[in-house]
């Protein structure tokens, strides 16, 4: 058993990651504000704000592993400050939006974004962030940086992949607008193979730069698989990006959106190069266990709630009527 902390643990990937630490027997401190919820059962809850000066001073160490999912540079930087020297292995978090180019496939070795150089970053300075976070992590002794591609499962905050299990569950036999964009692929990796692979390449010391996304598949046959595992009767009504975008629809997320559609130049985000990572021990469900898993999820929050990507129920037939008028 190893002494591990999460930095974060609340929300919804540092939780899995602290649940899959105390399956395997460790003793798991998380290190929250706990604005996002609380810890996972057996976990100790050590409160603090990252950005404070004394932030650290309740879980000084020493540390087996720690693991930290920030996408503020500052925050990385003080606590590999005050944690470094005292932590055996450390893993990061990081995302798939580091890479300069995303229009294509994305290997471990293509050029990166400019990191900032600021402590702090918004939302629109995501990716660059995240490189930031990289660099000062890969300076310690035994770093490993795990770019993740798009996450699923239960507690998704984004519902840029529950949205349509929901909604097929939803429609039942009626009509389900979906994207048709030439040529789009399909990656979901879930939450929890992500939390899994990180906690057991923690254990086995492996260090280095890997990417971690789910298997590739069409686009289409990703919605038909998640339809048919949902028990959809009804008809999947395809429309193309032009004819969508003329009618106000837009791609990935936000209001008014289409999840999983990406928008041009974007495309790369969804054919990742995982080889490294499957070497390494990744293993990932099948996209159909994801789906049912999701759809009780969504069952429990509400099929009809408010949504941070999607059309609702109302906008999507005044959309099919539109757009196949």
């Amino acid at each position: 058993m190893g002494r591990w902390l999460v930095l974060g643990g609340t929300a919804w990937l540092g939780r899995e990651v602290a649940r899959s630490a105390l399956e395997r027997g460790h003793d798991v401190t998380c290190l929250a504000r706990g604005e996002s919820g609380d810890v996972v059962d057996g976990a100790r809850w050590v409160r603090a704000d990252r950005g404070g000066p004394d932030a650290y001073d309740a879980v000084a160490g020493p540390w087996d592993a720690v693991v930290d999912v920030a996408r503020q540079p500052g925050h990385v930087r003080s606590a590999l400050s005050a944690l470094g020297a005292a932590t055996a292995h450390w893993t990061f978090v990081s995302t798939a939006n580091v890479y300069a180019d995303l229009s294509g496939p994305l290997h471990e070795d293509d050029p990166l974004r400019d990191a900032v150089t600021t402590d702090e970053v918004d939302a629109e300075q995501y990716g660059e962030g995240k490189v930031a976070c990289e660099r000062a992590v890969l300076a310690h002794a035994s770093p490993l940086v795990l770019r993740a591609g798009l996450l699923a499962g239960p507690g998704d905050p984004s519902d840029r992949f529950g949205y349509w299990p929901a909604r097929f569950a939803q429609a039942d036999r009626d009509d389900v607008l979906v994207p048709d964009p030439p040529a789009a692929w399909c990656q979901v990796v879930d939450v929890r193979d992500v939390a899994t692979f990180a906690v057991d390449a923690a254990e086995r010391g492996v260090t280095g730069v890997l990417n971690v996304a789910g298997d590739g598949v069409a686009l289409g046959e990703a919605l038909l698989r998640v339809a048919q595992t949902v028990g959809f009767r009804g008809r999947l009504v395809p429309v193309g990006p032009e004819r969508l975008e003329a009618i106000d629809v837009r791609p990935w997320s936000g209001e008014r959106s289409l999840p999983l559609w990406l928008p041009d130049g974007y495309g790369g985000m969804m054919r990742i190069d995982t080889t490294r990572a499957e070497a390494a021990g990744l293993v990932r469900r099948p996209l159909e266990e994801t789906a049912a898993e999701v759809l009780a999820d969504e069952r429990a929050r509400g099929l009809d709630r408010p949504r941070a990507a999607g059309l609702t129920r109302e906008d999507e037939l005044a959309v099919l009527a539109a757009a196949t008028a």
